[in-house]
């Protein structure tokens, strides 16, 4: 009686079981059926170390190609008999010349070596002086003392006057200028001293951060403690440091031209242009300078680096990042327009809240935009958005609602997202310096800007944007 089909292959792949393959060692004990359909034994022999034919139930069928490969590679033959076979060895021949055995080498490239914690403290510190000299020159606008000296001289000017010849000839050049000219002309040498003061300690501490950051950066570059990336990013904040002096030289110039005696009701200042781009690069160089030492300190931390990495990889943490880096944007931007408000003294006006005269928008919201008898040459509606005292404090005030509006978002967000406790922890202090940054606004447009309250919102301003900072670093490895 003829095999049927699926006996032929049951006892094909266990003869195939036994083949011997180069190199490998196997042993396989089968009791699977032979080729008969009731076999007397379940067990197999021996197979013989070179068969010459294949198994009797393939000979007459076309083998597959799988088949006849096998067959071919092993030289099967098929014996019959009762005896219990014994576990096989497979060997073979050696591998073709040429052609490597041994599994693929590892990448030879390694993960660079972090920066040293020293490295990143250094940071921290350069940028707590940063953060002190934007408070100083708050202080220094406030209490309009940035105009005081007239002359720029990196070296000669780090001497102040001793002498009382000394100081009257400074007084004397102080004199020169609109600002003396127009709103201090009952000035004493005294009341000169003071503001004086203020603007050289201002200058003064400028100097200090960058001799801070300088030496000690080409110390640890030639030391090699900072990795490539480190070096040349602190050679790009070297020269941003350098750039913020020379937009003060320019700031403080552009309040000492003699234009201003030419316009009807001149105020002596300093350009709100040239004063949000002096405040823009300070907030910038301090924003690197902050996220740069946390990002260093953190990557000598090998066990913190790999639990942030295991809990910021779900696609929800990483949606709240992205929505994280949108709000530091906007508090970044908020701040700008607070510059523009400082520098036209937009805060003077319009001293309630939330109205702003009548309304909610001001009537001259657009006064410099619109032909008038008193203005018969306007300018166009974007000139009278940055120009116009009026507009200004409506754009600063339409920001800060926008900007407390989109923390309370993102903090109402964070209750649904799975964070890990110093992400928890920074977006809930956001939430609570935004109040305060609020109420300190609210305050100083309420009192007429008084110094104390006006310097506080604008380091508030600063400290916001590093709560934000600090969460944004939180969210992302």
């Amino acid at each position: 009686m003829s095999t049927p089909l699926g006996s032929r292959l049951v006892e094909a792949i266990g003869r195939i079981s036994s083949v011997r393959f180069p190199s490998v060692r196997l042993s396989c004990r089968s009791t699977r059926p032979t080729c008969s359909r009731s076999p007397p034994a379940r067990s197999f022999t021996r197979l013989p170390a070179y068969p010459t034919s294949p198994p009797p139930c393939l000979a007459s069928r076309t083998p597959s190609p799988l088949l006849a490969r096998l067959s071919q590679l092993s030289q099967i033959r098929s014996v019959s008999g009762a005896s219990v076979s014994q576990p096989s060895t497979l060997t073979g021949p050696a591998a073709p010349v040429g052609v490597s055995t041994e599994p693929p080498p590892l990448g030879e490239e390694q993960e660079e070596t972090p920066s040293k914690p020293i490295v990143g403290w250094w940071y921290l510190f350069s940028g707590s002086l940063v953060f002190g000299i934007v408070a100083l020159g708050g202080f220094t606008r406030l209490t309009e003392s940035g105009l005081s000296i007239v002359e720029w001289n990196l070296i000669k000017g780090m001497r102040p006057p001793r002498s009382q010849q000394e100081w009257e000839e400074e007084f004397d050049k102080y004199k020169q200028f609109p600002e003396y000219k127009l709103l201090n002309h009952n000035i004493t040498l005294a009341e000169f001293k003071s503001i004086f003061y203020m603007e050289w300690a201002h200058r003064m501490v400028g100097r200090f951060i960058g001799m801070a950051f300088v030496i000690p950066g080409a110390y640890f570059a030639y030391k090699g403690y900072m990795t490539r990336t480190i070096r040349n990013r602190s050679l790009l904040v070297a020269t941003l440091i350098g750039g913020q002096g020379l937009l003060g030289w320019l700031m403080v110039k552009s309040g000492l031209s003699d234009d201003l005696m030419e316009k009807a009701h001149a105020v002596p200042r300093v350009s709100h242009y040239w004063l949000a781009a002096h405040l823009c690069s300070a907030f910038t160089i301090y924003s690197i300078m902050l996220v740069t030492g946390l990002d260093i300190l953190r990557s000598n931390k090998t066990k913190a680096v790999a639990s942030v990495k295991a809990a910021l990889a779900g696609m929800d943490v990483r949606k709240f990042g992205r929505y994280a880096k949108g709000v530091s944007a906007l508090v970044l931007l908020t701040a700008m327009s607070g510059a523009f408000v400082a520098g036209l003294d937009a805060g003077l006006i319009y001293n309630e809240f939330p109205y702003m005269g009548e309304g909610i928008v001001p009537s001259d919201m657009w006064a410099l935009s619109t032909e008038t008898p008193r203005n018969p040459n306007p300018v166009p509606w974007w000139k009278n958005l940055l120009e116009n005292p009026s507009a200004v404090q409506f754009n600063h005030r339409v920001m800060a609602m926008t900007t407390t509006t989109a923390v309370t978002g993102l903090w109402l967000y964070s209750r649904k997202v799975r964070l890990p406790p110093n992400a928890r922890l920074a977006v809930n202090c956001l939430l609570g310096m935004v109040g305060v940054q609020v109420a300190l606004g609210i305050s100083t447009l309420l009192y007429f800007v008084p110094t104390p309250l006006a310097a506080a919102h604008q380091s508030g301003s600063l400290t916001l944007l590093s709560i934000s900072l600090w969460l944004v670093h939180a969210l992302r490895y």
